[in-house]
Order: C-alpha cells, then sequence, then structure tokens
C-alpha cells in the first residue's frame, strides 16, 4: 500500500481551484462578486486574450486594509460569515473565502487596495505565494490584476474552447451580474474595446438596453408580484420575441444568477400557448426571498442553490407572467387547441419516384400522422418531411394494407410519356425529371367560388380545395428562394442608411456570420460600439423593412448550427408569411393567376413546412361522403 501523506499547501490550493476557477470567465465573476460585496457603485473589468494573459477588475468599493491583504489570500478567510447561523442566513455572493486563494494559486495576481486612508497597498501573489507587499498610492477602493491565467497548470488550458467562446462566456456571465444590479455602473472591456456599459441609475430596462440592445428593451414588459414568502419583479419579452434556447431567461435570486430548471419552466408556462415550439423568451426574474428559505452551500461556484417552497415560488412566477401578458393584450386566442382541429382522414395524393417502379397506397386509416389545417398565423418554421416509405409491388404481401390501384395503368402511361428536356428548354426554374408528375398533376382548374380563406375549383368531375392564404405564400416562397439563390440580387438603396443595435453577444455573433448575412443579399457594416450600419437592401424584401431585417437576423441568432443549410429556407418561409396577409377577399383575375402559377410550382400540394395546400376530390370519394353506393 502507497504511504500516506499529506499535500502541500501549493498543491492543495491548485485542487481546489479547479472546483472554483473553471475558465477566465470564473476569474471575472468571482472578483465582480467580491467588488459588489464591498458595496461598490462602480465597477470597471478589462481583459486581454481572453482573460488568459489579463484581467483587471477595478471598484470604488469599501477596500481592504493592508493588515488583512495575507488573510485574504488566505483558503477559507472571510469577512462574509461567522458562525454557523450565518451560513444559513447568506446576504452576500461570496462567503466562501475561495476566490482569491484559488486564482492566485494559478496565476500571477496584484492588488492594489485603499481601504480609506491616506495611502493604499500593493501587493503581488503567483502560485498561492506572496511575493512582495509595499504602501502605494490608490484612491479609495480595489484594483485586481491577474495574469498568465493557468501558467503553472498547462494542462488546464487544453480544455479551454475557442478565444471568441471564452470571450462570450465572460461577456455572458458580466450581462447576468449588470442585470441583478442595475444600480451599479458596469463597464466590459476587452481590448480597448467596450463590450459593455450600463448606466448604474437602477432603471432596469435600460439595464436591459445596455445588455440586449434598444430594440428587445423596447418590447420587453414589466412585472411584479409577490406573497408571504417571496417577490417577484423583473421584465418579460412579449410572444413574437423569442430565442431557440433557454440561455436568455436570467432567474435572479437575492442578486445571484442561478440556474433552476422548474423555476424556468414556471416562466415558459406564464406564456401558456404562446410560444411556439423550441422557442423561448428573454426574461429577467428577480427574486426576493428570505435568506433562511435559501441554501446557497450546495455548489462550489453556487451556480445551484436549495430552495425551500420552490412548487409555490414557481406557481407565483407563472401567475405573474400570465397576468401582465393579460394586461397588455398580447395573449393570442388559445381556444384553438381545446379542441382536436386534426382531420379524421387524410386525402393523400399519389407520390411517385421515378427510380423505382413502387407507388405508396397505403389506405387513410393507416397513416401515421395527420396534419393540422393550416392557419394563417401558424409560424412559417421549416420542418424537415419524413421521406415516403415505397413498397415494391412485385413482392407478394400477407398483409392488406398496400393495393394497387384503378388508376395504376394510367399513371404508368403518364410516366411513360414524359418528354425529356432539351437543352433550349433549361432555364432557372426548371423542375426536375423526379418532380415533372407532380407538376403535371394539377390540371387546369376553373373556380367555382371561394370563402375568405378557401378557393373551390373544378377539373372534370372532380372537385379542388385550395387554401388561398397557404398557396400565395408558397408561391411568395418559391419566389424569394429563387433570387436568394441566384446569387445576383438586386438592391434597393435606403434614403436615410438604417442604424442597427444590438447586445454585445448578439453583435459578437452577428459580426461572426457578416459573410453568410451577404449570401442572402443584406450588406452590414460596423457602426460604433455593438452597431451596424445598413446602407441597401435586397429588392426580395418588403412591407416593414426593418422589421424584416430584424427578424432576419434574429434567425441567425436563433440558427441551430448543426442544421444551417435550412437556414435560408427558414428565412425565405418567414418572409413568405410576413408579405402575404391573411384572409383576404381575392378578385377574379386574382384567383385565375393564383390556379396558373400553382401549376408552375414543382409540388403544388404542400407549403414550405410540408402542410397541405390543396385537397383534390375524386368523383368516387364524393360518392363515398354522400353514401352513393350504399
Amino acid at each position: 500500500m502507497a504511504q500516506i501523506h499529506e499535500l502541500s499547501v501549493n498543491l492543495s490550493n491548485q485542487i481546489a481551484a479547479g472546483e472554483v476557477i473553471e475558465r477566465p470567465a470564473s476569474v471575472v465573476k468571482e472578483l465582480l462578486e467580491n467588488a459588489i460585496d464591498a458595496k461598490s457603485t462602480r465597477i470597471r473589468i478589462d481583459f486581454i486574450d481572453a482573460g488568459l494573459k489579463q484581467i483587471i477588475v477595478q471598484d470604488n468599493g469599501t477596500g481592504i486594509p493592508s493588515d488583512q491583504i495575507d488573510l485574504a489570500f488566505t483558503r477559507h478567510a472571510t469577512s462574509k460569515i461567522s458562525n454557523e447561523h450565518d451560513l444559513f442566513n447568506v446576504g452576500t455572493l461570496g462567503f466562501r473565502g475561495e476566490a482569491l486563494a484559488s486564482i492566485a494559486a494559478v496565476s500571477h495576481v496584484e492588488i492594489l487596495t485603499n481601504s480609506g486612508g491616506a495611502s493604499g497597498t500593493r501587493a503581488e501573489f503567483a502560485a498561492g505565494v506572496k511575493k512582495a507587499q509595499e504602501e502605494a498610492a490608490a484612491t479609495k477602493g480595489t484594483q485586481i490584476t491577474v495574469k498568465d491565467l493557468f501558467y503553472n497548470t498547462p494542462a488546464r488550458l487544453k480544455y479551454l474552447r475557442s478565444p471568441r467562446t471564452e470571450i462570450m462566456k465572460i461577456v455572458d456571465i458580466v450581462n447576468r451580474i449588470a442585470l441583478g444590479y442595475p444600480d451599479i455602473a458596469l463597464t466590459l472591456m476587452n481590448e480597448g474595446r467596450v463590450l459593455l456599459r450600463t448606466a448604474g441609475n437602477g432603471n432596469l430596462q435600460q439595464t436591459v438596453s445596455s445588455v440586449y440592445g434598444r430594440s428587445i428593451a423596447e418590447k420587453m414588459l414589466p412585472f411584479k408580484s409577490s406573497d408571504n414568502d417571496f417577490e417577484v419583479t423583473g421584465l418579460i419579452s412579449k410572444p413574437g420575441l423569442t430565442r431557440s434556447i433557454r440561455n436568455f431567461i436570467s432567474i435572479l435570486l437575492n442578486g445571484r444568477y442561478i440556474n433552476n430548471f422548474q423555476l424556468a419552466t414556471a416562466v415558459m408556462d406564464g406564456y401558456g400557448t404562446n410560444l411556439a415550439a423550441k422557442h423561448y423568451p428573454i426574461a429577467v426574474i428577480k427574486i426576493k426571498v428570505d435568506p433562511l428559505l435559501v441554501d446557497v452551500n450546495v455548489h462550489p461556484t453556487k451556480k445551484e442553490v436549495r430552495l425551500s417552497k420552490e412548487t409555490e415560488l414557481s406557481r407565483l412566477i407563472t401567475n405573474a407572467i400570465s397576468s401582465a401578458l393579460l394586461a397588455k393584450d398580447v395573449q393570442a386566442d388559445a381556444i384553438g387547441n381545446l379542441t382536436n382541429t386534426k382531420e379524421e382522414t387524410r386525402m393523400d395524393q399519389l407520390k411517385f419516384n421515378l427510380n423505382k417502379n413502387v407507388v405508396e397506397t397505403k389506405r387513410p386509416d393507416q397513416a401515421e400522422n395527420t396534419r393540422d389545417e393550416v392557419h394563417e398565423t401558424e409560424p412559417a418554421a421549416i420542418e424537415s418531411v419524413a421521406p415516403s416509405k415505397y413498397v415494391d409491388l412485385n413482392i407478394p404481401r400477407e398483409d392488406d394494407r398496400y393495393l394497387v390501384t384503378k388508376t395504376w395503368p394510367e399513371n404508368v402511361n403518364q410516366q411513360v410519356q414524359l418528354t425529356p428536356f432539351s437543352h433550349s428548354d433549361l432555364h432557372e426554374d426548371v423542375i426536375s425529371t423526379g418532380d415533372e408528375l407532380l407538376a403535371s398533376s394539377l390540371p387546369e382548374l376553373s373556380l367555382v367560388g371561394q370563402t375568405n380563406t378557401y378557393l373551390i375549383a373544378v377539373s372534370g368531375e372532380d372537385l379542388y380545395l385550395i387554401d388561398q392564404v397557404a398557396a400565395r405564400r408558397l408561391l411568395a416562397f418559391k419566389k424569394i428562394s429563387r433570387e436568394i439563390a441566384g446569387q445576383k440580387i438586386n438592391q434597393q438603396g435606403l434614403l436615410t442608411p438604417m442604424i442597427l443595435e444590438f447586445g454585445s453577444l448578439d453583435f459578437i455573433q452577428i459580426k461572426d456570420q457578416l459573410e453568410e448575412i451577404k449570401q442572402i443579399g443584406l450588406f452590414l457594416e460596423e457602426f460604433g460600439q455593438d452597431t451596424f450600419i445598413l446602407r441597401s437592401y435586397p429588392t426580395w424584401l418588403e412591407g416593414d423593412i426593418e422589421h424584416s431585417v430584424r427578424a432576419i437576423l434574429d434567425s441567425y441568432l436563433n440558427v441551430d448550427q448543426t442544421d444551417s443549410a435550412n437556414l435560408i429556407k427558414r428565412i425565405a418561409s418567414e418572409q413568405a408569411q410576413r408579405i402575404v396577409p391573411g384572409k383576404k377577399k381575392l378578385s377574379s383575375a386574382e384567383c385565375g393567376d393564383l390556379l396558373t402559377n400553382l401549376r408552375q410550382v414543382n409540388d403544388p400540394y404542400h407549403d414550405a413546412k410540408g402542410n397541405v395546400v390543396i385537397v383534390r376530390l375524386r368523383e368516387n370519394d364524393l360518392r363515398k361522403m354522400f353514401k352513393k353506393d350504399e
């Protein structure tokens, strides 16, 4: 058996540092929390090389007396708790006494502090050992400089992400803390460039403007509620302003940013049916509670806490958000969600795969899924449509799920008669061979009537029902997609250039994707701090240009990097949704043009999302509906 021995102070400090200091953002968080606990009203953070080379945090707080500097850099030394009772009544952000010791164990640290005397004190530490201390000129407050982070633990460096990711981690944690303390003026600098600056005037909406940008702050709604144990206040975005991840829900418990899935779910529940699937709001939830109801000593970095009466708090948050949305009359009508609007049967169109002599003729009652009726307000997000399952009809089958239809010979003859394309017919809108049958399967239709939403047309003895809203959006989607794919997008100049302001995180993400954004015809230029300027826009944009541009840029912020190939389709679909109004009575000429243009689309039966646009009722179907054969 190996000999048991006590770890050296230096090694034990490095092990302890591994629990608290995971990356440069961890250093920023710990130092920033110490500055807040020191009653600072102004704090400035500067960093170089994603924080690995240098991090400086300067505040105007109470400072540290010169005779307590050694204690400040000793593990488990703190001024914030004294006994067991204090541990369960913590009113500060820090209390473990590990931050400075852990940081000094894996870096070079210099501290310059003044607790209110005529002069201050400067001290240096390296690998947890003090190297020097002397009297120095300093204003009241503390400035801590951290250099060469992880210089003595190089293995830690290989677990860090790219510089961009580490910068965004720093920005994210400073943003969260800024939202929790709008009365503190915070400035965050990266190599001389301002990433965040808050006024420190106590106005939460103004702080949100500094963090996320003015356009988002203007769309936030305040809310407030309380009971005997909790008080919840904050700002929530309107249902139309969402993100694709939960990361924009900030929960601040007594000023401390925490991760809590149940409380985040309570925020979502407050929106009810007003949020589309996989869409999450932007929210700042500030919770005030008696510290005796919270155990903050369950995680080394204090990201997680244990809450008493968590269920009651969740209910309070849900009701507060729901009431705020109702008061502003921004909730959508959710009555339709109480009933099942799915069709009991679906009249599937026959789809042929010319590479296989097969056809899907699955009976309607065997369909695995049915599609909802297309609504005008339904988001036009693109979803992948599962490929059809084809069955070889030449192989005998035991079951009776697949049958050769009466129209099989006619359909086969129709395929055989399809002519190949000549070179002179090749153009931008050419239909592929595999889609030619679907295009020609929509015959010339004669309009017989219409409602505000649907057109009624006939061809021979067959009846066609066309969702004219979905059809117009399908045509707009196809037009926009062709223009974007053409890579020669015409531009319309703006008389007054458009100034687009963003939060620092959003600005960084958009800046990284400027080349991809150019492909759709948006040419953004940097224009000051966290701001872009747009001097022209692609002609395929219509309606409210600024609203459309911001919506498109939101798509790039929300894009799933694993599914970026579908982003342009989603942008085209959402733009078609915006420019085509809902229910509208069409003139006879407009109806005729719509029916003609649908015949030019490779698949006129489904929109960009895969929902049904046209329903065909054959004569035989109509006879069955009216029970003519019984």
